[in-house]
């Protein structure tokens, strides 16, 4: 009897566990009310460029310096063949349609005949003859005489050789101002300045005179003037008769003319 009552007693403790451990059923969701989301946003990355899309920085290009003013041609430009020198600051030219005279702005060389001139047109001659040039022009296309007015250029390939200032850089040539075509009257100017600094060409210094003493002419007694013929012997009369008295002395008397020794005979 007593072990019936212990077995009844921990069944029914072990029931009473049993109920008090279960968890109790969660109640039916309602549909009408929306569940709430506790889900935290994923965050976006932002993408980073691939080196495709990454911008490049190209470095920039350096400016073209521009030439220095009196190295180039800046006006209006014509090609040309020189056909003949005239003198140092003249040439003819063809341009396509026969000759004609070019006549150079800015600068004047000597005329032919003149000292330098001859030098000038020579020097014209060794930069320009038979060369094909370009001819620039300033403002007026010709002056009074009909002759074309002109810069004159040589291109030797990446450089240019400006004639007009050549002339005058070298000594052969002075800077001319004529209006209007005065485009590089400075350059001009300024080459002048140089050459006359360098005394180069025209403004050389003027060598000094040599003296020298005259040879005496042939058979002539080099001790009288005017000239007495070498003889064996010549006495007064024979000066008066040729004309020639009185006559100086200047060395020994070996006619014997001057008997009072003062230096002039046959007085």
């Amino acid at each position: 009897m007593g072990r019936r009552r212990r077995l009844i007693a921990l069944l029914a403790a072990l029931a009473l566990a049993a109920c008090l451990g279960a968890p109790d059923a969660e109640p039916a969701a309602d549909a009408s009310v929306a569940p709430t989301s506790t889900e935290r946003p994923t965050p976006q990355s932002t993408p980073r460029p691939t080196p495709s899309t990454r911008p490049t920085h190209e470095p920039a290009e350096a400016p073209t310096p521009s030439p220095e003013f009196g190295t180039a041609p800046v006006g209006p430009t014509g090609a040309a063949i020189v056909l003949s020198i005239t003198d140092g600051d003249t040439i003819r030219v063809d341009r396509g349609h026969g000759s004609e005279p070019v006549r150079y702005i800015g600068m004047n060389t000597p005329e032919v005949g003149d000292p330098g001139g001859a030098e000038a047109t020579a020097e014209n001659a060794r930069l320009v003859e038979g060369m094909e040039v370009v001819l620039e022009r300033d403002v007026r296309d010709t002056d009074d005489f009909g002759r074309l007015l002109r810069y004159v250029w040589i291109d030797t390939g990446g450089a240019w050789t400006f004639v007009n200032l050549e002339l005058v850089r070298r000594g052969f040539a002075e800077a001319a101002t004529y209006p209007p075509d005065v485009r590089y009257a400075d350059v001009f100017l300024a080459a002048e300045q140089a050459a006359r600094t360098a005394e180069v060409g025209l403004w050389a210094p003027t060598p000094e005179p040599v003296e020298t003493t005259p040879a005496p002419a042939a058979n002539c007694h080099p001790s009288y003037e005017p000239c007495l013929p070498i003889v064996s012997d010549l006495d007064c009369p024979d000066v008066r008769a040729m004309g020639l008295a009185p006559v100086d002395v200047i060395g020994p008397d070996d006619y014997r003319l001057d008997g009072d020794h003062d230096g002039i005979g046959c007085e």
